[in-house]
């Protein structure tokens, strides 16, 4: 395999869909990602850009074909980049057996622990390699990139904001998960990641983050259905509570009758674009 290699080319909004392989640094292994370029883009203009997270057991092709972003993407004439949500076919054994560890469970995390520390850099892969990759091959902005996540991903979006507020302009996430160190998915996880230490859980948890002070410079929206199937674990009056005492600007909209789907996310997503675009665009 070459080093990048186009894997579908698909026109979409009078832009161009794309999911891409490449021979990742960070990860040890071919990673894949999508990108939604607008028809700005392909007539060389440079455009801001926003990163997209995706959940457990999502891949690169979820949060494009299932938000309905790429429609308000395309008016706001910005740039979507998808990464998949872990490393595969990594070779560890029982990276495959469970949907919340290893396979499509990556948590965005630069893991610490033997076997899982070798392959499973997500946070590396998507704060540095993969923004590094995107707007060397394509005109994306990198002085106006965003970042949004669900679920895992939210989680992700929160954790990349907070931790590397330089890196990002702009931040959302729809049901994130948002206090991981106390809830069963978290601790399985960082458990797994970072071999039983809590200590290393602080840097990877955003209600942590933010009680410690890591803050972003501008205002994070947070969306949360409140018929969410998943809400005691994701925790988000946790996020509340540590945006005030950190000093975090937050908008967190609690919607009735909502579950965690993508039909949630498809019906708030306008409002998103609209948010990062503003941003971006500042």
């Amino acid at each position: 395999m070459s080093d990048i290699e186009v894997l579908a080319h698909h026109a979409c909004f009078d832009g161009s869909v794309r999911f891409i392989r490449h021979n990742s640094e960070a990860l040890g292994v071919p990673a894949t990602f999508g990108i939604f370029l607008p028809k700005e883009a392909l007539a060389g203009q440079k455009v801001p850009v926003i990163h997209l997270l995706a959940g457990l057991t999502a891949t690169q092709e979820t949060f494009l074909i299932k938000a309905n972003a790429i429609r308000f993407a395309a008016e706001h004439g910005i740039a979507l980049v998808a990464p998949d949500t872990s490393p595969r076919h990594t070779g560890i054994k029982g990276e495959d057996d469970s949907y919340d560890l290893g396979s499509g469970a990556g948590f965005y995390i630069d893991a610490t622990s033997e076997p899982w520390s070798h392959h499973y850099r997500m946070e590396t892969y998507v704060g540095e390699e993969l923004p590094a990759l995107t707007e060397r091959l394509y005109p994306l902005d990198g002085t106006r990139r965003g970042i949004m996540g669900h679920s895992m991903g939210g989680m992700g979006a929160l954790l990349q904001a907070l931790k590397y507020p330089d890196r990002w302009k702009t931040i959302s996430a729809f049901a994130p998960i948002c206090h991981p160190s106390i809830v069963p998915w978290g601790q399985k996880a960082f458990d797994a990641y970072f071999g039983g230490d809590p200590a290393k859980w602080q840097s990877c948890d955003p209600t942590l983050l933010l009680r410690a002070k890591h803050t972003h410079p501008s205002t994070i929206l947070v969306d949360q259905g409140l018929m969410d199937q998943y809400l005691a674990d994701l925790c988000p009056e946790a996020l509340e509570g540590a945006a005030k005492e950190g000093g975090q600007s937050l908008e967190l909209r609690r919607h009735a009758a909502y579950d965690h789907s993508y039909w949630f996310v498809q019906s708030f997503i306008a409002d998103h674009l609209i948010h990062h675009a503003k941003g971006l665009s500042a």
